[in-house]
């Protein structure tokens, strides 16, 4: 049916009523109606004004993932083609279109090939950041014994402790959990058994060199990884100083610990395809995790890039999506688009402008409403003020009736080493087809739904 039609009909919107609550709050009360580029056209559900229809300005880019905006007819082409002339075949059969895409990736002068070369990694698909992320633990975990006989390799017997961080995100399925230091998402849930191979995490805070030296020292020769996002999303897009990804990646190699990056929700976000470099170039890592931008926002996908001497059992990776030749399609047309458009190099001109926007024109007037704008490339977060906090669903109602939509992240909470509280945070991460004057406008546009809310307190 048509959007029209939908809008017509006497059941109107009726994915309200039978589609699952993910947020246990009063649902926002507009929809969607259709979109194109980082426009999309909504319409309000209820209240005096149901019915009216309005433009808002994509500042979310679809929870991260679409970084093409909507209706790309490079994607819209690279579809069709793979539907009519792919196949669908897995892993079990080669590929021409998955060969393509792989051969472009880390290949000869490929785009991933200085940071991953096919003589030292090997790359699995999956279906989701979480679940890549569910498939970089298990290649971590069984990284410390012998997979045969299903006892601990010389040297690993007391490797038992993954590093993780506090107010890191790394997904919600059920193996993951033990990574959140949040008692609040783990309460109720499955927990790693304490049994031979299980292991613990400890978290320390994101950011700080000395915290991460000190647990080094104590507990180097038992940690068995470190996971990080090497610009901690959820936790309300906290970035660290230059010098300290590397330092970590030194001191997790030091001890003999794998290093793990999740950049589901970096991946092209920050100027770059990855975030774990600095001034000096690429940061090695011994797992990089992919996702989000990688499926265009036509299609959820991830990938997890490996050292070739990881692995599982037998039949401990297979997955139904790895790798599908639709998916290489997609994901193969999408990065040559980013690449042939120059889109990295121009988010971070515009996301240099984007930062700068946001703390003048709408943290410097709000003082009463958030703390400060922190961010990289079009990466941005703006932190609440603890009684902005309290009122993030007005804000959003507000913000999307002035016509930009953005997405709150949870914050990291309370942290040791006596660091300060970071409260829930505003993401502004726009797809990468974004202009100069699109910032402009989404900027103005968060100004303006900041003065309705502190205008409805007066």
């Amino acid at each position: 049916m048509s959007a029209a039609g939908v809008l017509g009909s006497t059941r109107s919107w009726f994915d309200r009523d039978v589609q699952f609550d993910h947020y246990g709050a009063d649902p926002l009360p507009f929809g969607c109606t259709g979109a194109r580029g980082i426009v999309q056209q909504f319409v309000e559900l209820a209240g005096g004004q149901a019915g009216r229809s309005f433009d808002v300005l994509d500042a979310s880019g679809g929870y991260g993932s679409a970084c093409l905006g909507a209706g790309s007819e490079v994607i819209a082409e690279a579809l069709a083609t793979a539907v009519r002339q792919a196949g669908y075949v897995t892993d079990e059969i080669a590929s021409a279109e998955r060969s393509l895409l792989l051969e472009r990736l880390f290949g000869p002068g490929g785009l991933f090939a200085d940071r991953f070369p096919a003589a030292d990694y090997r790359v699995s698909g999956r279906n989701s950041g979480s679940e890549g992320m569910e498939l970089a633990l298990r290649l971590v975990l069984e990284s410390r014994f012998d997979r045969r006989l299903l006892r601990a390799v010389p040297g690993a017997e007391q490797r038992d402790i993954v590093l993780g961080f506090e107010g890191a995100w790394h997904g919600w399925s059920g193996g993951l959990l033990p990574l959140l230091n949040r008692r609040h998402y783990r309460v109720g849930l499955p927990a790693v058994a304490p049994e031979q191979f299980g292991f613990s995490t400890d978290h320390i805070p994101f950011g700080d060199v000395e915290a991460a030296q000190e647990w080094f020292d104590r507990n180097g020769d038992r940690v068995l990884a470190v996971m990080v996002e090497p610009v901690q999303g959820d936790a309300g897009i906290l970035v660290p100083e230059q010098g300290y990804l590397r330092r970590l990646a030194a001191l997790a190699e030091q001890s003999g610990a794998l290093l793990v990056a999740d950049e589901v929700l970096t991946f092209a976000k920050t100027g770059r395809f990855f975030a774990m470099s600095d001034d000096e170039g690429p940061i090695p890592t011994d797992i990089t995790v992919i996702g989000k931008s990688l499926g265009m926002g036509a299609l959820s996908t991830s990938m997890v890039i490996a050292r070739r001497e990881l692995g599982v059992r037998p039949t401990g990776t297979v997955s139904t999506s790895d790798l599908r030749p639709l998916t290489c399609a997609v994901i193969r047309a999408g990065l040559d688009h980013v690449v042939g458009e120059g889109l990295l190099e121009r988010s971070a001109e515009v996301g240099a402008q984007l930062g700068r926007l946001l703390r003048e024109r709408v943290v410097a007037p709000f003082p009463d409403l958030y703390r400060e704008a922190r961010g990289v490339g079009l990466l941005h977060g703006i932190e609440l003020t603890e009684p902005t906090a309290a009122r993030i669903g007005e804000l959003r109602n507000c913000m999307i009736r002035n016509g930009v939509y953005v997405e709150f992240m949870s914050g990291a909470g309370r942290r040791s080493h006596g660091l300060r509280y970071v409260y829930p945070t505003m993401r502004v991460a726009p797809p990468l087809v974004v202009s100069a004057d699109d910032v402009e406008t989404i900027a103005a546009r968060l100004a303006a739904g900041s003065q309705a809310l502190r205008e409805l307190a007066a």
